[in-house]
């Protein structure tokens, strides 16, 4: 704490405040000087200064003065050497009525006429101005010369301040962190909730678990996606634990330095050490914390020696009792193995994407400060976002009230809420196509998607198709309301998956139907990479082809330099040409079903894009209901399926 007192702006002589404050207290000294200096040339001696306002404008020649003189006209002469004048009083004149007579260097006639006279001579010298000028101006120097040196003098005790400190801990400490945060503002997480009460508890009433032989657990890993909650979850726990709680980067351990880190390190658990028992959150901890001897090149060895530090404090030689670590990241697979281990890091508690159960909470907690109209049902807006993170739920709810208020509102309504869904999965709305050509083609295009969705026996429901367009190139969209079971448990059937590879070319397959092979645009090019990926992830790693339930290539789709950059086949070319083969027949095969369903419905599809062409969005219900009055295919599940 000390440290960061220091490198504050107001602590540091050449920065913020202090810097205005040292400039100013110079340019004072310097105008006092300067005012010195010409109020003692200005005012001169003091008799000057009493007796200007009372002198006499004329002035007597140095021969008239003579004359006067000898005439007997002068009764008193006051010579002043330093202005080289001579004040004469004549007689009969009034006392204050003087008038001066330049003199020059040597004067002998005017003493030796003014003894001879009898004519009373004084000699009274005026204050030297010039000696005090110049001892103000030798002062306004040596000031100066004291201020330089006292800057020079701070801002190397300064650098040797801050190398001293380079070393020491940044982590951000509070007795009792008031966060704002409770775990009854944390929803949709209800499993790591009380992995972590219990933590809490510990911490709290440590005597009800040594009771039974309990040990607190050293460590706590937050894993999962990003956006789930798991720095919330944090700050969650700083609200509820009431011990000392300490907060850090995993980026801000690494420095330019090799053994800055590992000094860090050390100096945050000396800290943790005498408060505890405590709580250390570290935040991000891939980014020190990663594999060790990996990499192009080698490691790096500053992050090696931090995190050779951090493994010896959490559980080395020496004990760390009362401290528990948590620290959360999105990246567990390139952590190293002996951080992951039991004794450091006991516990691994997984952040996953919420439930509908946890959305609808999420929802309940983000809509606690807005104002929502009566007739918007959260469970219907949890249902509608599947695959939803905890972030991206509150931006949604936030963007609704965004609109709201620019549509000049008074409670956000169930059109806000399906705006702001659409702008955050698919983009900000553009204006409206002029009926075109272009405008026609993509209604087919997005009616194609629509229509299959409706017919296919084992795809998921239509929530709407739209003609809008959106940012990012988006022409349109056909938007399905996937099976919240089957997303929660990942289990998808061979039959969803060639059902969900035919929507994604029903688009492709409307637009060389209707408009022929030439008119066929790139529009499908991303339904097209869709295709690819899923075919073969068919074949590769699900086992759902002809080449049998094995697996050929791996999940980890993401390079860990050092370790997999070089990717290598585990078959043969023999192998691989059957798979590519395998992926070809798949597509070919959904694309011909696609194309064949589009030109069987060929009428119903006629009707159903001039009606979206006039409303240019159509719901679900909707949709369903012109294809079960016009569908010259009988089609059972057509009913079953939910609106």
């Amino acid at each position: 704490m000390k440290q960061a007192e220091k490198n504050t702006p107001n602590g540091r002589l050449f920065g913020g405040k202090s810097r205005k404050r040292l400039k100013g207290s110079l340019v004072t000294g310097a105008a006092t000087a300067i005012w010195l200096v010409l109020q003692s040339t200005l005012v001169g001696s003091p008799g000057l200064a009493q007796g200007e306002a009372q002198q006499d404008n004329s002035q007597l020649s140095y021969s008239t003065l003579l004359s006067d003189i000898e005439a007997g006209k002068v009764s008193r002469i006051e010579i002043d050497p330093v202005r080289s004048v001579a004040k004469v009083q004549l007689k009969g004149q009034p006392e204050n009525s003087i008038q001066e007579v330049p003199l020059f260097a040597e004067n002998p006639e005017l003493i030796e006429t003014a003894r001879q006279n009898n004519v009373d001579l004084d000699v009274e010298p005026s204050a030297d101005s010039s000696a005090v000028a110049g001892l103000v101006f030798h002062g306004l120097l040596a000031f100066v010369a004291i201020m330089v040196l006292l800057m020079f003098l701070r801002r190397t005790s300064n650098a040797s301040g801050q190398a001293m400190n380079f070393g020491k801990s940044r982590a951000r400490f509070q007795m009792e962190a008031k966060t704002g945060v409770m775990f009854d503002d944390v929803a949709g997480i209800e499993e790591a909730k009380e992995e972590l009460q219990e933590v809490v508890s510990f911490l709290k009433k440590p005597e009800r678990f040594t009771a039974v032989g309990a040990k607190i657990p050293k460590g706590v890993l937050l894993v999962g996606p990003p956006g789930t909650g798991k720095t919330l979850l944090a700050k969650a726990i700083a609200g509820e634990a009431g011990v000392p709680f300490f907060s850090i980067s995993g980026s801000e351990f690494v420095e330019m330095f090799v053994g800055v880190g590992a000094s860090r390190v050390r100096d945050l658990f000396k800290k943790a050490k005498e408060n505890a028992p405590c709580i250390v959150f570290i935040d991000e901890i891939d980014a020190v914390g990663r594999q060790r001897g990996t990499g192009i090149g080698g490691g790096n060895d500053e992050r090696e020696q931090t995190l050779n530090q951090l493994l010896t404090e959490m559980d080395g030689f020496e004990g760390n009792t009362g401290t528990i670590i948590i620290a959360a990241t999105n990246r567990p697979d390139v952590l190293d193995s002996a951080l992951l281990r039991p004794g450091r890091f006991d516990r691994q508690v997984t952040v996953d994407l919420p439930s509908f159960k946890g959305r609808l909470g999420i929802l309940e907690v983000h809509a606690r400060n807005k104002k929502l109209d009566p007739s918007v049902s959260l469970e219907a807006v949890a249902r509608r976002t599947p695959g939803f993170s905890g972030a991206e739920l509150a931006n949604m709810l936030n963007e609704a009230a965004i609109l709201t208020a620019r549509r000049r509102k008074d409670a956000v309504t169930l059109l806000e809420i399906d705006d702001a869904i659409d702008r955050v999965t698919t983009g900000m709305t553009l204006a409206p196509l002029m009926d075109s050509k272009k405008k026609r083609l993509i209604a087919y295009h997005e009616t194609g998607h629509a229509l299959l969705m409706t017919l296919l026996s084992n795809s998921d429901p239509l929530n709407k198709v739209t003609i809008i367009p959106r940012s990012g190139g988006i022409g349109g969209f056909a938007q399905q309301t996937f099976n919240e079971e089957m997303i929660d448990s990942g289990l998808y059937t061979r039959a969803w998956l060639l059902d969900r590879i035919t929507i994604a070319l029903g688009g492709r397959a409307a637009e060389e139907e209707i408009f022929g092979d030439s008119e066929v645009t790139i529009g499908a090019s991303n339904d097209i990479q869709v295709v690819a990926t899923l075919a073969r992830e068919m074949v590769t790693r699900y086992g759902m082809s002809d080449l049998g339930p094995y697996a050929l290539e791996s999940g980890h789709s993401e390079v860990f330099l050092g370790r997999d950059l070089m990717s290598r086949n585990e078959f043969s070319e023999e192998i691989a040409t059957k798979v590519d083969h395998q992926v070809r027949e798949i597509a070919v095969r959904c694309y011909s079903e696609a194309r064949r369903m589009v030109r069987e419905n060929r009428e119903l599809m006629d009707k159903i894009v001039d009606i979206l062409l006039e409303q240019e969005t159509i719901d679900g219900e909707q949709f369903r209901q012109i294809v079960a009055e016009c569908s010259i295919i009988p089609d059972q599940h057509l009913a079953a399926k939910p609106a």
